[in-house]
């Protein structure tokens, strides 16, 4: 990898704050509502939504060949941050890719149960590939799953595949070809410990390549295994920002008790 790719940066966030209206009344029953309204009308009507701030003004570059991974305990951030990068959800304003991005949340978002796995298998390649040529999803479909070694069980129904066998199906497809910027959130979960080595290494050339990728993981030892770069997120913002074993080590230190 020369040093121009090394230095060509993937993602920009500035000054990013991310916040979301919470009505007071959004728990509760329409007979709730109901005798609130008749006890004041007026507040009814003129209540003000309440914000609450996720995060407030984060910001980090992201170069080709990075692997950041994000830490944080549950409910700080990680998803909502990598989900508004994307452009899943909210503005994009002081977001800027330079590239195509695949963001993976929920590998099984696009599962139809009663279909086979290779049934599913075109399915998921037809969404996250579109641009690309029918010969060439044809060849994704049949190197995924040669890949997933899923081999006695592509033509069964996907609703009789184990959690491990649904992840096997999808990261091995999702990984078949690089891209700019990949997000991953969570995607190793209920997958068995060959396979997720196996996959980590084609997704780490599949990066290496091409691209940066956005990892969120509990599993500290994934992240260890994946990433080259580590921010801590916690308190609305960024905790740290640098060498993987070291944010590690911060993350333990600062949210263990």
């Amino acid at each position: 990898m020369n040093s121009t790719s090394i230095s060509k940066k993937i993602l920009e966030v500035k000054d990013l704050t991310i916040s979301f209206n919470f009505s007071r009344y959004q728990s509760k029953s329409l007979k709730d509502l109901s005798l609130d309204f008749i006890k004041s009308p007026v507040r009814f009507f003129f209540n003000r939504p309440k914000k609450v701030e996720i995060l407030k003004k984060i910001s980090f570059d992201l170069r080709n060949g990075e692997r950041l991974g994000f830490l944080g305990i549950n409910g700080v951030g990680k998803t909502t941050l990598c989900r508004t990068i994307s452009g899943m959800y909210g503005d994009k304003d002081g977001i800027i890719v330079n590239g195509t991005t695949r963001a993976i949340f929920d590998t099984e978002s696009v599962i139809q149960p009663e279909l086979s796995g290779k049934e599913n298998a075109w399915i998921i390649t037809n969404i996250i590939y579109s641009h690309l040529s029918k010969v060439e999803r044809a060849e994704i479909v049949e190197e995924s799953l040669e890949f997933s070694e899923l081999h006695q069980y592509i033509n069964s129904p996907f609703k009789i595949y184990s959690k491990g066998m649904k992840v096997r199906l999808f990261l091995s497809i999702v990984s078949a070809k690089p891209c700019d910027l990949l997000i991953l959130d969570e995607v190793f979960n209920g997958g068995d410990e060959f396979f997720n080595e196996k996959v980590s290494s084609r997704i780490k050339k599949v990066i290496e390549g091409s691209g940066a990728v956005l990892f969120i993981s509990h599993d500290k030892e994934t992240v260890r295994s994946i990433c080259n770069r580590v921010i801590v997120l916690g308190e609305h913002r960024i905790l740290f920002d640098g060498d993987v074993n070291e944010g590690i080590d911060f993350y333990v230190d600062k949210f263990s008790e």
